[in-house]
């Protein structure tokens, strides 16, 4: 099945590896340097809202104090713009060359006359805006900071307070107007709030050139973080490509013996290497065994298929010599061959075993007494049963018990019996036993350590091989020991099911 890639979108693993982390770096430095810019910002006004306010508080202090609207000594540079409003939204006064200004709440530039402002208190809260301002024709942004001056409160503890008092509501009695501006027009009892400017344009400089250098630098930094990952990528890959092409090379001349190369290091692509190595490893194995099988077998159905053929072409001269229980002979052992063979074959392709129940009680005295023998169930594994396929577990039983009639001197013994989770059956005779260093050797297919023992009489070697296999299948295992006294023993171990079910 062929997969379709997106178009446009690159092929190999190390230029997508490249794509992918290039983009993930310029995410994190387009969010690093967002940051970095709202923070320089944010600095920026900060600071010059702390200059605004400490040039308001220094105005507001003279104002507190009592100095005169012109003798205040405000400002008159481009840097700290002062304007002075009363609480009636008034122009008390403001910086010279002042011409206009925007985001204070009151844009008159032309201070009202009006007496002295008396005495006040400065409020400790400080509020902050921006806004526009010209000065000598030049307009900037700056970055506004009020402070509000509040009326002193009166002395009610002082000696000539009653008699002012009395003097006050004379005067009221007469309806004089000096009560009236005291109240309603007396700089001396208003609220005045006084603005300080600080400019931003410097500030507003400084971040756009920040952000200018970042979107030329962002692009070139971006370049070479991304040579960087794809040569970084290209040497780390390099073993990547030696495995790809030895496979091929192994591919193309079908020579398993060969192996890929295998980095020094203890990384994922040494991993990689080494799995391959084993996997190659085991390949030529099955392949050579299989070679093996196909040759032994070949071998072993020549020899049958041969007399056979002898023995027919002489009845079909002769018909007086033709010998028919060895023709028939021969046809029962190429049958039994063709039949091992299969389920061999069987067993290679994966195929599992039947899921059933099998009494292995009685199928073990099944067995044996079809060959004569009586098999020996202990008490407790009369009840043993396995999942899986009873025609395969029978013939894997009727195997050990020919090759232990087979190669017995006058006893075969057969066992049953339960160890744990497992059901244990023995096949054990008193023949010359199994040496130490050939134990695992006889379970191969087509072994016969008895080379010089006649063809009829010691099969073709495939008994055990199939025993195991089916052992196998079913989550077994089946060894080759030494029977106490001598002679061989065969012990199959096979997981429980349960008690069968009648």
């Amino acid at each position: 099945m062929t997969r379709v890639r997106g178009p446009g979108f690159p092929g190999t693993v190390r230029a997508r590896a490249t794509v992918a982390a290039t983009l993930v770096v310029a995410v994190v430095l387009v969010a690093a340097g967002a940051a970095v810019v709202l923070s320089l910002r944010a600095n920026l006004d900060d600071r010059a809202g702390a200059d605004a306010e400490s040039a308001a508080r220094r105005v507001a202090a003279r104002i507190a104090a009592g100095t005169p609207w012109d003798a205040l000594d405000l400002p008159d540079d481009d840097d700290a713009p002062v304007q002075v409003v009363d609480g009636a939204g008034d122009v008390r006064a403001v910086s010279e060359d002042l011409e206009s200004v925007t985001g204070t709440g009151t844009d008159g530039v032309r201070p009202a006359p009006g007496p002295a402002p008396g005495r006040g208190t400065i409020d400790d809260d400080t509020d902050f805006g921006t806004g526009d301002a010209v000065i000598d024709g030049d307009r900037a942004t700056y970055r506004w900071a009020a402070v509000e001056v509040k009326p002193a409160t009166a002395d009610t503890s002082d000696d000539d307070g009653g008699e002012d008092r009395d003097e006050d509501e004379g005067d009221d009695d007469r309806g004089g107007r000096g009560a009236e501006e005291d109240s309603n027009g007396g700089d001396g009892a208003r609220e005045f709030t006084v603005y300080a400017g600080a400019p931003l344009d410097a500030a507003r400089s400084a971040v756009r050139t920040a952000v200018t250098a970042m979107l030329i630098g962002l692009p070139v930094l971006l370049a070479v973080v991304a040579a960087v990952i794809r040569a970084v990528l290209r040497r780390a890959l390099r073993p990547v490509e030696g495995i790809r092409a030895e496979l091929a090379a192994i591919t193309a001349s079908r020579d398993l013996g060969r192996r890929v190369p295998q980095p020094a290091g203890r990384d994922e692509i040494g991993t990689l290497a080494r799995t391959t190595n084993e996997t190659l490893a085991a390949l030529e194995s099955a392949v050579e065994r299989q070679r093996r099988f196909v040759a032994d077998a070949s071998h072993e159905l020549r020899s049958p298929i041969a007399s056979l053929r002898t023995q027919l072409e002489v009845g079909a001269e002769h018909p007086a010599l033709l010998d028919v229980p060895g023709a028939v002979a021969d046809t029962v052992r190429l049958q039994r061959l063709a039949t091992d063979l299969l389920l061999l074959a069987r067993f290679d392709a994966g195929e599992r075993p039947a899921d059933r129940t099998v009494r292995l009680a009685g199928l073990v005295e099944r067995e044996s007494a079809a060959r004569g023998l009586v098999a020996r169930v202990e008490p407790g594994a009369g009840a043993c049963a396995v999942r899986g396929s009873a025609t395969q577990l029978a013939r894997a039983l009727g195997n050990l018990l020919d090759n232990a009639r087979r190669h017995a001197r006058s006893e075969v013994w057969v066992g049953l019996r339960r160890d744990g989770g497992h059901a244990v059956v023995t096949v054990a005779d008193d023949g010359p036993g199994v040496p130490a260093a050939e134990r695992e050797r006889i379970f191969e297919r087509f072994v016969r350590l008895d080379d010089a023992r006649a063809r009829d009489g010691g099969g073709a070697g495939l008994g055990l091989a199939i025993a195991r296999d089916a052992a196998a299948h079913h989550g077994g295992t089946l060894t080759a020991r030494e029977r106490p006294g001598g002679g061989a023993l065969f012990v199959l171990r096979l997981p429980l099911e349960g008690p069968a079910q009648v």
